[in-house]
């Protein structure tokens, strides 16, 4: 894609904008916010869901380490991996809040990849979970099905992926905006935001390798739902 097109997606793809608001020291509100909330609340929800110490983790779309953080200090030491086509937020994210916080000895530069198009260079490919938030919520479907196709082609172990996405109410016509009932976000069938259907997650893992099922609620603060993929 041009880079025209690229930035029109979504305003994480203007990298300019990126740098700017890591000059200003706001790494942390440029991804979104919510900083310790969402961070806790991901690796929770991968911690019951049967992550351990021993697991390697997969983040993918981890921006400057919000998960990243935790999951660092969870795991065993070179197991968190992460990607983000942002290269700034990674190195930010490595400077501010992971040598700070002690762990770099946990965490090899060389584990944060940048990966603007779901190639998954350099990543092992024995993965126990893999873990995508906020990040189809900011992409066409089109971006989903290619990230869930080329990563069952990249990873030759068993492997979950979770990933969120946004949904329109029940009931509601997909075709129309609609505002979510956490967070003041109104999300979109066309545009960033997004939302999609159950049928249409379905839809875009057809022929991937993955087998989906709907989590839904899992307590995010913006009404973000819940996808678990199984590699079948």
């Amino acid at each position: 894609m041009s880079t025209v097109s690229e930035t029109s997606l979504s305003d994480y793809y203007d990298q300019a904008a990126m740098a700017s608001a890591v000059e200003r020291g706001q790494h942390r509100d440029v991804i979104g916010g919510m900083w310790d909330e969402i961070g806790r609340l991901q690796i929770n929800f991968l911690k019951a869901n049967g992550l351990t110490p021993a697991s390697t983790l997969l983040d993918i779309g981890c921006g400057s380490l919000r998960l990243g953080i935790h999951a660092i200090d969870f795991l065993d030491p070179g197991k968190y991996w992460g990607t983000d086509l942002n290269t700034i937020l990674l190195d930010v994210g490595y400077e501010k809040e992971i040598v700070p916080a002690g762990l770099a000895n946990k965490l090899a530069r060389s584990h944060l990849i940048t990966d603007g198009d779901f190639s998954f260079t350099g990543i092992p490919e024995e993965v126990d979970f893999a873990i995508a938030t906020s990040v189809f919520t900011h992409l066409p479907l089109n971006h989903m099905r290619l990230c869930l196709a080329n990563l069952a082609q990249h990873v030759t172990s068993s492997c979950t992926f979770f990933f969120t996405v946004f949904t329109p109410p029940e009931g509601a016509l997909v075709t129309q905006s609609h505002s979510q009932h956490r967070g003041s976000i109104v999300t979109h069938p066309h545009r960033d935001p997004y939302h999609y259907t159950v049928a249409d997650l379905h839809h875009a893992a057809t022929d991937t390798g993955w087998s989906i099922e709907f989590v839904g609620d899992w307590d995010h603060p913006r009404n973000q739902m819940m996808v678990k993929a199984i590699k079948s």
